[in-house]
């Protein structure tokens, strides 16, 4: 296999995920480190030119005037800022009083919370950390594998909830990669135009209902078999009128940027600052817990860049090596049918997402895969929804997934077995395959809120000239030179 042709991005791929497995160093290091190896490489060999490779701080500075990467920063302040605040416990503890009368209320409740907070956190990590605290203190009266299963599936509930970050991000993901597959040979548009983060988040939307209802159901089975029976809670008006105040906020916000109403940014930086009121007005929070909301802020925002910058480097060598192409014509040419081929490529989806976090996915794996991905169903938001939905399961598959990782040392519950966390996770993962094998199936899960066609009579009329040219056309006679219907005749 050479280390300069098309295939020497997959010896980049599998440099990356050693590196990843074995180093323990920053993935934005790892990505920058193995990118610049490998275009010295290709230097040297002369593969390429120096003149592409010059092209990168422009792409990357034009990639950062993206209005979702604008957002970023806000979304992760919220998420940190809420970590720190008592909206969640007020959100948490009324939910709690809401679903007492049903079994199961505590992982109710942790449901409910992740599918209000979840979207305006901004990350798995930062959901994972929120429910730990939240959750686990006030869940001794279960099963601790039941528990950290229950953190766990509420921490991944951003991932396919719109308008989430992740899904935010995805959606924008999604449109360029739309736009590489609609170029691809053979592949077939169908009518669909080039989607954009509205379609994917509109495709989501019913998915996303589906396992919220579904996990509810079998958190509540579960619970009423075992015969759980929660301790009391007190009532309190002051978390209740908190809960009531900040749920109705979120909602609205969240559903302005579903429907369009608002921008990503202005609905994060609306978020963020009726955070901050809310903690000025309260006191809830001293100067040095300024300081460290701030510097966490900081720290992780600059992950992200820097794990976006790193992911840009590697996409443009990968692609300068022509691996890109040559992984699209493998598709694209495979005698399997089309939707074997896609199945293929979720598993390699899943099976990369099982190692690594969702940023990291969409700004590396979701750009290499989604153009085939696309072209062999033959509908991008049918596409993008399976990879959300593949996320969300790889992140939940233990001892690697990353939402159980995350679970399972925030939480601060007794160590558990792989073993005993995955029995108490099989139900909702039985739910995930289920509802992906779903969609997969039946497109039109995705398009119940697309909007309709424009009728046939809003197309505008042809002018009297086209007209008579077509009539000339279909009569046999000599077709007309431009504009000749509308020349006079010379006298």
């Amino acid at each position: 296999m050479s280390l300069t042709g098309p295939l020497a991005g997959l010896w980049m791929l599998l440099a990356l995920g050693v590196l990843i497995l074995v180093s323990g160093l920053p993935v934005w290091a790892l990505l920058i480190g193995v990118s610049s190896l490998f275009a010295a490489l290709g230097l040297a060999a002369g593969a390429f030119d120096l003149q592409i490779l010059q092209a990168l701080p422009v792409r990357t500075l034009g990639l950062l005037e993206n209005d979702l990467l604008q957002a970023m920063p806000l979304y992760v302040f919220m998420g940190v800022l809420l970590q720190r605040l008592t909206v969640a416990d007020a959100l948490f503890s009324s939910l709690l009083r809401l679903f007492r009368p049903l079994a199961g209320a505590h992982g109710l409740a942790a449901l409910g919370v992740g599918a209000l907070i979840a979207p305006m956190n901004g990350s798995v990590a930062s959901s994972s950390a929120l429910l730990s605290r939240l959750v686990a203190p006030r869940m001794a009266h279960i099963d601790t594998a039941r528990a950290v299963s229950i953190i766990s599936v509420a921490a991944t509930i951003g991932v396919v909830v719109p308008p989430s970050l992740v899904l935010l991000l995805l959606g924008d993901t999604m449109l360029m990669a739309h736009l590489e597959a609609s170029r691809l040979p053979g592949y077939l548009q169908a009518g669909q135009r080039i989607i954009n983060t509205q379609d994917v988040m509109h495709a989501a939307l019913l998915p996303a209902l589906c396992v919220l209802a579904l996990w509810a159901l079998v958190t509540w089975r579960q619970a009423r078999k075992l015969d759980e029976k929660p301790p009391e809670t007190p009532a309190n008006r002051a978390q209740a009128a908190i809960a009531l105040i900040a749920g109705g906020t979120i909602i609205l916000l969240l559903a302005g940027v579903f429907t369009g109403k608002l921008y990503a940014v202005e609905a994060a930086a609306t978020g963020a600052m009726l955070l901050v009121v809310s903690a000025l007005l309260g006191r809830s929070l001293p100067a040095a817990g300024w300081q460290a909301v701030l510097a966490d802020t900081l720290k992780l925002s600059g992950a992200l860049f820097a794990l976006l910058v790193g992911a840009t480097t590697f996409s443009l060598v990968f692609r300068v090596f022509g691996t890109d192409r040559w992984l699209n014509a493998l598709l694209l040419g495979s005698t399997l049918p089309p939707l074997a081929t896609a199945a293929l490529v979720l598993l390699l989806v899943a099976l990369c997402a099982w190692v690594l976090d969702a940023f990291e996915m969409i700004f590396v794996i979701v750009p290499i895969v989604a153009p085939a991905l696309i072209a062999r169903l033959g509908d991008a938001q049918q596409a993008a929804v399976l990879l959300l939905l593949v996320l969300q399961l790889s992140f939940l598959i233990p001892p690697m997934g990353y939402a159980v990782l995350m679970a399972r040392s925030r939480s601060g519950l007794p160590a558990i077995s792989g073993r005993r966390l995955l029995g108490a996770l099989w139900p909702m993962l039985l739910v995930q395959v289920a509802l992906t094998v779903v969609v997969f199936a039946f497109p039109a899960t995705v398009h119940w809120l697309d909007a309709p066609a424009p009728p046939a009579s809003v197309q505008a009329p042809m002018a009297e000239d086209e007209i008579a040219r077509q009539m000339r056309e279909m009569s046999g006679a000599e077709p007309l030179e431009p504009n000749a219907a509308t020349v006079p005749a010379a006298p």
